[in-house]
């Protein structure tokens, strides 16, 4: 007889992702084939048009001049102070909305969406998210004992599925006295897609409803890719409408410096909480503290430092937000020449409105994907379609890109 010793409630977990999976295969076509052979369209990060990871200039500088105290030193466990009110200014931009926030440093955008669910879904609960989702969000429920619910996003007419999101937040709140809600928009990953502010109007809608009958609803707003989405205050707009929300419909935000500040491996970012009452977001920076500390204690100082100093310096500033923006307009362009020749060859690809990733949906995404790779192109197969990183994929091999993928496309799915 084998003898077990995880717990039981650690028990037969194991670790498959798709993404890496699947960046495995296009390394090894590389080294069989040579790069220029090959087209690797499940890498998560910007890559340059010699296929060489981007990083910002300006945040390299900044970040090789800091003073190895900087590097090496603890940070506070909610984070730097100077920290806190950037990454708030950051996320709001001009579009603030009315009320009360505090924020609290975490590993990157994942450690957000960690102490969103820790602190703001019961044991036992489901989360809600869109049935097109980031993998890990089943994960991070399942490692806290939750379990994810979704929605259909969008509805027959490709557009955001408010009866849908309604049915559900109706659903779970028949058997649970409070709920999250994790909506990753702007630049959606896997989709691209955003929310309009019509589309957010209905959502506030719902959950108001819900919380006028007494439930509890929190609302987590991924903002990972908002760096990409456009310009920064027409991309926040729809944060205008948090302001003044009722005490039991809570507001947060998942901010990231991986994409807006290509540092990816250094895992920085935070949660930030928004509400009509003072009283909530003092328990809101109580609870997040703490669960930093049970976590991971503190976070990277030098990162949290290099965004201060950038954010503090007018020049500074200036050069960083030219060069993001160049990146921007490579990976805009990127998604455009895909999504236009989509429509020429006849790829039914999901709307695709800005960001890192867009999606065609397929029965059998994996078939699709092993097609793919006779043409040596790698994506990233998902439970409900294929995913290809605009931000990985020079124009060069993104031109032809969509024809052939709705040649293997139709070699599996008619």
């Amino acid at each position: 007889m084998t003898i077990r010793m995880a717990a039981t409630h650690a028990a037969g977990k194991s670790l498959s992702d798709a993404i890496f999976g699947a960046n495995a295969a296009a390394q090894e076509a590389v080294a069989k084939f040579g790069a220029a052979k090959v087209t690797n369209a499940t890498i998560g990060a910007i890559m340059d048009d010699e296929e060489k990871l981007a990083c910002i200039p300006t945040l390299e500088k900044a970040y090789r001049a800091l003073p190895m105290s900087d590097l090496i030193a603890y940070a506070p466990i909610a984070g730097l102070p100077a920290y806190l009110d950037a990454v708030t200014a950051l996320t709001f931009a001009d579009q603030r909305p009315d009320g009360f926030t505090a924020a609290c440093a975490t590993a990157g955008g994942t450690g957000a969406v960690h102490h969103a669910i820790a602190n703001y879904s019961e044991i036992g609960d489901q989360v809600l998210t869109s049935d097109w989702f980031w993998g890990p969000y089943t994960a991070l429920c399942q490692e806290q004992g939750r379990t994810l619910a979704t929605f259909p996003l969008f509805d027959e007419a490709l557009a955001f599925n408010t009866k849908g999101f309604a049915a559900k937040v109706e659903e779970l709140l028949k058997k649970q006295a409070s709920l999250l809600v994790i909506l990753n928009t702007p630049a959606h990953n896997p989709t691209g897609y955003s929310l309009s502010g019509a589309d957010w109007g209905a959502v506030l809608d719902t959950c108001k409803q819900a919380a006028k009958g007494g439930k509890k609803v929190s609302i987590l707003v991924d903002i990972a890719y908002i760096d990409y989405a456009g310009e920064k205050n027409e991309a926040r707009k729809f944060m205008k409408q948090f302001g003044n929300l009722p005490e039991n419909l809570f507001i947060m935000f998942a901010f990231s410096m991986s994409k807006g500040y290509t540092m990816y491996g250094q895992r920085t970012g935070a949660i930030i909480g928004l509400s009509a009452s003072k009283e909530i977001i003092t328990e809101f920076a109580d609870v997040s503290k703490f669960s930093s500390r049970a976590t991971w204690s503190n976070i990277n100082r030098g990162a949290m430092t290099v965004l201060t100093k950038i954010q503090q310096d007018a020049t500074l500033l200036a050069a960083f937000e030219k060069e993001r923006d160049a990146l921007y307009q490579t990976i805009r362009e990127r998604g455009a020449i895909f999504m236009q020749e989509a429509k020429d060859c006849g790829l039914s690809a999901l709307p695709y409105k800005a960001g890192f990733f867009l999606s065609i949906p397929a029965k059998d995404p994996g078939a699709v994907c092993e097609k793919l790779h006779e043409d040596l192109i790698f994506p990233v197969p998902l439970k409900k379609g294929v995913r290809v990183a605009v931000c990985a994929v020079p124009a060069a091999k993104m031109r032809g890109m969509a024809a052939k993928i709705k040649k293997a496309w139709d070699a599996v799915e008619k």
